[in-house]
Parts: C-alpha cells; sequence; structure tokens
C-alpha cells in the first residue's frame, strides 16, 4: 500500500469515526512516544505501576522486563547516530533508569522467595 493510499484510508476512517467529548487526541508517531511507550511497558513488567487495589497487583515479570529492555536497548544501537541530541539522552537515560530498577526489583523478588522457603 502506497503512502497514498494509507493516507486515503486514515482520512476515511477519521471522518467515519464517532468523535465524543470523552476522545482524546492520539500523538504523533514519534521516537520520544515510542522510546517512553517502551519505558513504561517495562516498568509494568516490573510491577512499579499499577491500576486497582493492591491485592490485586501483579507479581513482577522479569522476563517480560527484561525483553523490554533488550528491545529497547537494540533500538539505541541500530539508530545509533541518527538522533538528535536529544533522543539519543532519552533513550539512553532509560535504559540506564530501567537496567537499575530491573536490578532493585529482581533482587527483591529473590529475597521474597528466599523468606517465602525458610517459612
Amino acid at each position: 500500500m502506497s503512502d497514498k493510499e494509507l493516507d486515503e484510508v486514515r482520512e476515511k476512517d477519521t471522518d467515519e469515526a464517532d468523535v465524543s467529548e470523552n476522545d482524546f487526541p492520539i500523538p504523533p508517531p514519534t521516537f520520544e512516544f515510542l522510546t517512553l511507550s517502551i519505558k513504561t511497558q517495562t516498568e509494568m513488567s516490573l510491577g512499579l505501576y499499577h491500576f486497582g487495589e493492591e491485592k490485586d497487583r501483579p507479581k513482577p515479570n522479569l522476563r517480560v522486563a527484561q525483553h523490554s529492555i533488550d528491545v529497547l536497548a537494540m533500538l539505541a544501537e541500530k539508530t545509533k547516530g541518527n538522533l538528535s541530541i536529544e533522543e539519543q539522552r532519552l533513550i539512553e537515560n532509560s535504559l540506564t533508569e530501567l537496567r537499575f530498577r530491573y536490578v532493585q526489583v529482581a533482587k527483591d523478588v529473590a529475597a521474597r522467595q528466599q523468606q517465602q522457603a525458610e517459612k
């Protein structure tokens, strides 16, 4: 499908959509948005964000979190030299923060497992 055809489909979808007061604008597809989306997904996998009651909090999924970190690292590597200074800082800082948080959560999970084994 060409870009022109894709744009026509998007326009048609937008025209036909029922837009209500509760609809919100979709952010533009930027590198920053992609980076922050992957970062947020990773933080959710680590159990850092939870919506609902504390008793319903899911356990951290370290395997999925590690995969998301690896995806972000691959993206950083593949885009090296093609990013603005702000984009480069964003992805590098996100990776540093996520790796640090991953280690913290992994230690907490291991400590909880050891406490349960001792009981």
